[in-house]
């Protein structure tokens, strides 16, 4: 039991408890100052969604981890609490409110530790008369490769877009060639040849024969996000033979198709899509506004859902404050097309959204039970001294 003890005393001490809480008042701090410079989603990216805060020397080559950033703190915290919680718990009626206190932060730290490794969110864009089985992560990019040989299938391998970043050969057992990654550019501008400055092909096949592609810093502004592109030269894994490079970009709305070991392929870089066991098709969208203006008052969308393993087939009427909750995922009315011709549905799955009502519920109990510990003490003992 000492030797526990000796373990334990290090992390739950209640000075490593002020440190962490330092250190995340002056991560929010310099969060909200970068965000100035940097914009939201790389700040939260870099600093309250890594485990360091890396300085990059000038010339790219040398990283050093600078400060914890936000996982990191958010962990250690939690780890310090469930040490303190193991290393003081004992079954006293005296102590039960603190415990339960101490227990509800502990379920709170760990639902926002997992909410924010964990959750997903995506958006499913439905025109009207249309169904969609699939929803699009517009902040995470994937390399969709397409086998379009049979006319009514299509076998689809997706490569994450940090793949790319990374750099070096793509192989995948499906894929009758490889690809080497020969440039990546996280944040770039397509242009056509002759109108800019640059003239020199961005790839010898396809699109990017005719384009020339340049980077760009990263996006900060709020209505702004990246455009990646990368170049990828094709290899038949039969023979070696080159089959060109080919030029994949978030601004190129199209395919583009080429032959390899006599199918037909395309490649497209675009939203990661999150595939769902089920479909959602857009039977009526409704958009009001206030007279007069062009306010949104109320939009809403009336949608079939139809799942075929579960054998469920149902209307659901999704607007504000009403989601449709539906096998781990959350559907919310989060905007409309420009032409309302169809409606944008925000898709949450979050593992552990429970998580902060049952703290919450758990917090309360203890604090009230303390409360009420003490008051019903503090009583018994005025009542003695008035009786003696």
């Amino acid at each position: 039991m000492s030797a526990l003890r000796r373990i334990l005393d290090p992390v739950c001490s209640l000075r490593l408890t002020l440190f962490c809480l330092a250190a995340a008042l002056v991560l929010v701090f310099a969060g909200t100052l970068a965000q100035v410079r940097f914009g939201l989603y790389l700040v939260q990216e870099e600093y309250f969604q890594s485990w360091f805060i890396w300085w990059t020397a000038p010339s790219g080559n040398l990283m050093l981890p600078v400060f914890p950033g936000g996982h990191l703190i958010g962990a250690v915290l939690l780890i310090n609490l469930v040490s303190a919680h193991i290393r003081r718990f004992s079954w006293t009626w005296k102590k039960l409110g603190i415990q339960l206190t101490h227990l509800g932060l502990i379920i709170m730290l760990a639902g926002g530790l997992a909410t924010d490794l964990f959750s997903v969110h995506s958006y499913m864009r439905i025109k009207e008369g249309a169904t969609s089985n699939y929803s699009e992560d517009s902040m995470n990019m994937e390399l969709a490769v397409i086998d379009r040989t049979e006319a009514d299938t299509e076998q689809v391998t997706a490569v994450p877009g940090e793949v790319l970043a990374d750099g070096g050969a793509i192989n995948h057992e499906s894929l009758p060639f490889r690809m080497e990654v020969r440039g990546f550019y996280r944040n770039s501008k397509l242009q056509m040849i002759g109108e800019g400055a640059s003239s020199v092909p961005a790839s010898t096949k396809g699109t990017g024969a005719r384009v020339a592609v340049a980077a760009k810093p990263r996006a900060t502004r709020m209505d702004e996000r990246d455009s990646m592109s990368a170049v990828l030269e094709i290899i038949s894994v039969k023979g070696g033979e080159s089959l060109g490079t080919w030029l994949v970009s978030d601004s190129l709305a199209a395919a583009q198709e080429f032959e390899a070991d006599g199918r037909k392929w395309s490649i497209q870089l675009r939203p990661s899509r999150y595939y769902k066991p089920y479909s959602l098709s857009l039977q009526d969208f409704t958009h009001e506004t206030y007279p007069g203006t062009q306010i949104p008052k109320n939009f809403s969308s009336k949608v079939n859902l139809v799942d075929l393993d579960m054998k469920d087939s149902r209307q659901v009427l999704i607007y504000m404050n009403h989601p449709l909750r539906y096998r781990g995922d959350t559907y919310y009315q989060s905007g409309f097309e420009p032409d309302n011709s169809g409606t944008v549905l925000q898709v949450v799955r979050n593992p552990s959204y429970q998580a902060p009502y049952v703290a919450c519920v758990i917090v309360s109990l203890g604090l009230i039970y303390q409360f009420a510990f003490h008051l019903v003490g503090f009583s018994r003992r005025k009542k003695a001294a008035t009786t003696s």
